[in-house]
Parts: structure tokens; C-alpha cells; sequence
């Protein structure tokens, strides 16, 4: 069985599989699982492909049981399945069993076994708690099991052993509680982003048959029809539809798709058929990637998190310390072993990472995804936000409004040139110029030499012994040196007012300009507007367009500050300035020349349809184009900086207040270690639930 590690503490390990689990092979893979003696207990996540395994003993253990999962193959889970019998209850129902078990066994000893039997076994189940303690001290660690280890030690000091199998029982309760609270957090919120059909339709030649849709691979054809999830990414190959995305970019609006369109596991067909040719596997799926950001967040930590989880690793000695102050002042042992019943570090971790793991999902199903919680922090710390124009701010299609010839050329001669330059890059601007001469049927065949792009100025090449370059007017004009006389200047500047002017010249020679209109997206200036309210002081806007485009993009947008004709390294140096300043900077962009700054920013927003540079460099993705989700994402970022704060203040006011009970006498340990993990239970089920947005 092929797996890769995804988690791991001492004693249990989670790894995720090759794919998902068919839903008839769960019960038999946990029984072959568990075939290997050194096997506590295992779980299954069939829809994410993932199984979390306890277990026993050391590193020696361990390595046994890595090699046993490896060994498992579809022979060992045939024949599990013929010892299974009847199929075990629903995984729903796990917890409530697992709490029967371990109660189950508790009372059945303490009822029908004699006393000193009951002891000799509770003593032998004592020895996973020990052994987790010492390998703790061995690897010079005081933490949790150590406390635990300690606090069980006390009843047997005390000759006390029900008491110890009391506090045994409560504690793999919370231990089982916390466990499923967490793998409900990690599990079932990561299912539901992965909500994805089992079974696809298999075109076969003529035939069409029904598959598991894990059997896919790529090169399969598959027929999609309304009504039905797309369950693979891929690319249609006949057939028309309206494909609703909403999983992946938050859009609740459908959306074409014709043969050449891609198409993305998760979305749906709400209306008409189509084929789909298999792009990447089950488990290499755009959907599965979003997946990925939220199982490694917490590579990507944030600071109010990872002081939370500091603290609990700091906390654990002044636990010891107090249980030292109390056995000395009281002479009591019980007082003593309530010191050790209480800890704060479960509960600071487990709440900590359940709400991340929540605003992570969320984020993901509102239309971005986040490389960490560190993120979410920044963009809750964010003063000023700066956004790119083209492709950021305005629509991501540009169009030629205007095209101007001069010297002798003609229109047709100029825009057939021009496409022929720019179809070799993919920018917005460029398959603008692209469209422009498909749809005035000029065809453009190879003439020049090989083309030079030059990030942010434009693009160089040669054309019969001629150098040939199109761009800004500063890179043409001015780094080109290209002459432009004052009527050519008053001509250019009348006839493409409030557009953005690509400059045309051959060997020296302005011999054309090409006016691009770049209308502003829907809804921009109401986002900007709601982003201010939200606590933005500055909000500006770079571009390496003109003064005058710039200034009436910026004027519909409601952005009062803006600097143009930029290059990438002015952006990054502008950003840098404001940093400098004190500012805490999200940086929104979409193309390779907003890379340095979205990687200098205190947080990088790249948009969903820019380039793979950006989206690369920066911290949060928008999948969609609509700047509203950044409103979300400030308002989830707020929350859940409050989330962790408040789960901070409470984890410490609760369990502190147990601590002085149980010193005090008025509980008994037992009841401080109940109502301890029954308080963590509940503040992380709470920071479980859905943010507003």
C-alpha cells in the first residue's frame, strides 16, 4: 500500500493513502490494519484517503508498523473483508462505541474481578501511561504524558488503585474526545470540501459504463450530464454546459464550457452534457490542492497561534512545580495529584488548531485559499492595502479600442505586426492584440527573429535586419530613444484618451499606436469602499500604465492614491517604503511584474487568473476575480485573531480555576480532570463552527 506520513507523534501516526477509500473496503482495511499485533487502534477517512493509526511500544514498534502498512495490498483487504462479517457500524457512530469500550472494560473490571486481580490489571494497563512518560523524560521533555504518568503514580502511591483506574478511564475519555474533535476539525471539514461523487461514466468506445471514479486515470473519456459533479479535473472535448464553480472560486453564477475549456473536480453541471477528457489524477486535483493548503497550515503558523502553543510547551514544568509547592505546604497527596490532573497544553494546542483548521475551510469554500494561519494574521494586522491595476483592479480581457497609424503604415499593417509580436505571450494586453487581428481576419505569419519579452516595458525582436519593439511609451520612447514629434505626441494623446497606449516602432520610426481599453471589474469601487470601513488607512493602486489612465481607472475605483508608470522594481521599492515607514502592507497583483513586491509585502494576494509566478510568491490566492472576497478574507482574518485571543484567555481562566479547586480541596481530581477535558471539548467544537463573513 502506497502512503505518505502526513502527521506524527509518539505512539500514532496519520498517513495519507494512494486516494480515496471506497466506502466496502473501510471496515476490512481497519481490520487488516489492526492485524499487526502492535496495532491500538486505527481510523479511516475514506473521502480524503487518510488513516490515523495508535500504537504501541517505540521506535522499534513503529518501524514495524510502517512496514506492515506498506505490506498491505488488495489481497490482504480481500481477505479482512471475509472476516468481517457483519459490516461494524457507521463511522458516525465510532465515537459512541469507542466510549462504550473503554467504559465497558472499566466497569466489567471493577464489578466481577476480585480486588487484587482488578489491581494487578489496572497496574498492567498503567505501563502505556508509564512508558509514554519516560520516553518523554528520556527525550528530556516534561510534558503532558509525563504529568499524566505522575498524577496515576500518585493513587498507586497512595495504594489507592481504583482511584488510579478512575483516572485512567478519564483520561483516555478526553484522550477519545479530543481525538475525535480534531479528526472531525481535520476530516469532516476537509470531506466537505471534497464532497465528490464515487462513480463516473466511462466512455468506452460506444459503451459507457459506470467506474469508481478512483479508477480514473488520464486519457479517460467521461460523460458529464446536468445535474451531475464533475468528480476529476480535465478538459472537454465535445459537448456545451454551464459548469457551476462555486467550490473552487466562491462564484455562484455558472459558467460556459466548450470543447478546449477545462473543467475542475468539485464543480457541477447544472445544464447540458459534456465529454471530458481525464487530466490528473484523483488525487492530483486542483480541489485537492486546496485540500493541501489546509492540511499543511500548520507548516504556516501564526504568531497569536504559535505563542499559544509555546506557552503550552513552556507550562508544563511550572505544572510540576506546583504540584512540588503543594505536596510540601499540604502534606496531601490528592491535593498534590490535582495539581497534576490539569494541564493547559492540550487544550491551548487543540483549540488553537481547530480554529485555524475552520477559517482555513471557510476560506477555501468563500472563494481563496490561505498558506497559513501566519497569513490571516497579516491581513488582520493590515494597514494599507496595495493593488496592481490591470488584471487586479480592472477586467482581465482588455480589447483594442483604437488603432493609429503613422509614418506611411496603415492600421491593418500595424495591428497584423503587433499580434504577430505579442501571440508569443500571455498576458492580458497581448491576447488583446491577439483577438483584435483574429477578428479583422489578418493573418500574421512568422517575419521576424526570435522575440525578447521584457518584463514590464515590452517586447523586442528583429524583422528583416530591423529592430522592432512594442510597449509603454517609456520603454519605447524613452529607453528606445524613439523619436515622437508634438503632433504625433498631441495625436496619440487626443485619440486614445483614457485608454493605455502601446507604442509601435520599426528601426528607429514610431510607425504606430495601439489604444487598449481595460475596463474596471464589477463591483471593484464598492469593495474598495467596504475595505476602508473595514480599517484600511491607505489604499493605492501601481501601474506601469500612463499618468492619465492611471488616474481614471483610479477615479472609478475610489482609490485616491496611485503612482504610475512603474516598473517591477518601483513597485517593490514602493512597498518597501511603506513597510519602512511602519505600515503593514498587503500587496494585490496578478503578473510577473507584481512578483517582488507580493514577495516583499507583509502579505501577498495573487488573483486567481494571473500567472503561476505570482500565485507562487504569494500567501493567499483569490480563485475568482472578484475583489469582494477580499472583504471576506479581512473580516475571517479579524475573526479568527479574536477567535484565538478569546480561546487564549478562556483555556487560562478555566483550567486555572480547576487548578486552585482541586488544590483547594473543593474537587476531587477526577472531577478537575473531567470537567478539564470536558472544557476543551467544548471550546473546540465551538471554534469548530463558521466564522461571519
Amino acid at each position: 500500500m502506497e502512503f505518505s506520513i502526513t502527521r506524527e507523534i509518539p505512539g500514532r501516526v496519520r498517513v495519507r493513502l494512494a486516494g480515496p477509500v471506497p466506502a466496502a473496503d473501510v471496515d476490512a482495511l481497519c481490520r487488516a490494519v489492526g492485524a499487526c499485533p502492535d496495532v491500538v487502534r486505527s481510523t479511516a477517512y475514506p473521502r480524503i484517503g487518510a488513516l490515523a493509526v495508535a500504537y504501541r511500544g517505540g521506535e522499534d514498534a513503529r518501524g514495524r508498523v510502517l512496514a506492515h502498512l506498506a505490506g498491505i495490498d488488495a489481497e490482504a483487504v480481500e481477505q479482512a473483508r471475509a472476516g468481517c462479517g457483519l459490516a461494524l457500524a457507521s463511522r458516525s457512530q465510532s465515537l459512541l462505541l469507542d466510549l462504550a469500550r473503554l467504559a465497558g472494560e472499566h466497569f466489567l473490571r471493577r464489578w466481577f474481578l476480585p480486588k487484587p486481580l482488578a489491581a494487578v490489571v489496572t497496574a498492567w494497563r498503567y505501563r502505556h501511561f508509564l512508558r509514554a512518560g519516560l520516553r518523554s523524560l528520556a527525550s528530556a521533555r516534561l510534558d503532558v504524558p509525563v504529568l499524566d504518568a505522575a498524577a496515576i503514580g500518585m493513587s498507586f502511591a497512595k495504594r489507592d488503585p481504583r482511584t488510579a483506574g478512575q483516572t485512567m478511564l478519564l483520561l483516555n475519555v478526553g484522550e477519545t474526545l479530543e481525538e475525535y474533535t480534531r479528526s472531525r476539525s481535520e476530516g469532516a471539514l476537509i470531506e466537505a470540501l471534497l464532497d465528490l461523487p464515487e462513480t463516473a461514466q466511462l466512455l468506452d468506445g460506444d459503451e459507457e459504463r459506470q467506474v469508481p471514479a478512483s479508477e480514473l486515470a488520464p486519457g479517460d473519456l467521461i460523460a458529464v450530464r446536468t445535474g451531475m459533479p464533475v468528480c476529476v479535473d480535465g478538459e472537454v472535448v465535445r459537448g456545451t454546459a454551464m459548469v457551476n464553480q462555486a467550490a473552487l472560486t466562491g462564484e455562484p453564477l455558472s459558467v460556459e464550457r466548450v470543447a478546449g475549456d477545462n473543467v475542475f473536480a468539485g464543480t457541477a453541471v447544472e445544464d447540458g452534457e459534456i465529454v471530458v477528457r481525464v487530466t490528473a489524477d484523483a488525487g492530483e486535483t486542483k480541489l485537492r490542492s486546496i485540500v493541501s493548503l489546509v492540511e499543511q497550515s500548520e507548516a504556516f503558523k501564526s504568531e497569536t497561534q504559535s505563542r499559544m502553543e509555546r506557552l503550552a510547551d513552556r507550562i508544563v514544568p511550572w505544572n510540576f512545580l506546583l504540584a512540588g509547592v503543594v505536596a510540601l505546604a499540604t502534606r496531601s497527596l490528592a491535593k498534590t495529584s490535582a495539581a497534576l490532573m490539569v494541564d493547559y497544553s492540550c487544550a491551548l494546542k487543540l483549540t488553537g488548531s481547530i480554529a485555524v483548521l475552520s477559517a482555513m475551510r471557510q476560506s477555501a469554500q468563500a472563494g481563496f485559499t490561505v498558506k497559513g494561519s501566519k497569513h490571516f494574521e497579516a491581513m488582520a494586522r493590515a494597514d494599507t492595502i496595495v493593488f496592481d491595476k490591470t488584471g487586479t483592479l480592472t477586467e482581465a480581457t482588455p480589447k483594442v479600442a483604437c488603432v493609429l497609424a503613422l509614418d506611411g503604415w496603415n492600421r491593418r499593417e500595424v495591428l497584423r505586426l503587433a499580434a504577430c509580436l505579442e501571440e508569443h505571450f500571455p498576458h492580458p494586453v497581448a491576447r488583446a492584440v491577439v483577438r483584435a487581428a483574429a477578428e479583422k481576419n489578418l493573418k500574421h505569419r512568422e517575419r521576424h527573429a526570435d522575440v525578447e519579452y521584457i518584463v514590464a516595458h515590452g517586447i523586442a525582436s528583429s524583422l528583416d535586419g530591423k529592430r522592432v519593439v512594442i510597449g509603454s511609451e517609456h520603454f519605447v520612447v524613452e529607453d528606445e530613444g524613439v523619436p515622437i514629434s508634438a503632433e504625433q505626441a498631441e495625436r496619440v494623446a487626443r485619440e486614445s484618451e483614457g485608454l493605455s497606449p502601446l507604442y509601435l516602432a520599426v528601426d528607429g520610426e514610431l510607425v504606430g499606436v495601439i489604444g487598449i481599453e481595460d475596463p474596471l471589474k464589477e463591483g471593484v469601487a464598492r469593495a474598495v469602499a467596504e475595505l476602508r470601513a473595514l480599517g484600511f488607512e491607505r489604499v493605492v493602486m501601481l501601474t506601469g500604465d500612463n499618468e492619465r489612465t492611471a488616474a481614471r481607472i483610479a477615479a472609478e475605483a475610489g482609490v485616491t492614491e496611485f503612482e504610475a508608470n512603474l516598473l517591477p522594481e518601483d513597485k517593490h521599492a514602493f512597498v518597501e517604503r511603506l513597510k519602512a515607514e511602519g505600515r503593514t502592507v498587503a500587496m494585490v497583483g496578478d503578473g510577473v511584474n507584481d512578483a517582488p513586491a507580493l514577495s516583499l509585502a507583509d502579505v501577498g494576494i495573487a488573483m486567481g487568473q494571473g500567472t503561476a509566478v505570482a500565485r507562487e510568491v504569494a500567501d493567499i490566492t483569490l480563485t475568482g476575480g472578484d475583489l469582494s472576497a477580499l472583504v471576506s478574507l479581512r473580516r475571517l482574518s479579524s475573526e479568527l485573531t479574536e477567535r484565538l485571543d478569546s480561546s487564549f484567555k478562556e483555556v487560562v481562566a478555566i483550567n486555572s480555576a480547576l487548578l486552585a479547586a482541586g488544590i483547594g480541596g473543593l474537587v476531587t481530581p477526577q472531577a478537575s480532570s473531567l470537567l478539564h477535558n470536558a472544557s476543551t471539548v467544548a471550546l473546540s467544537l465551538r471554534n469548530a463552527g463558521s466564522y461571519r463573513t
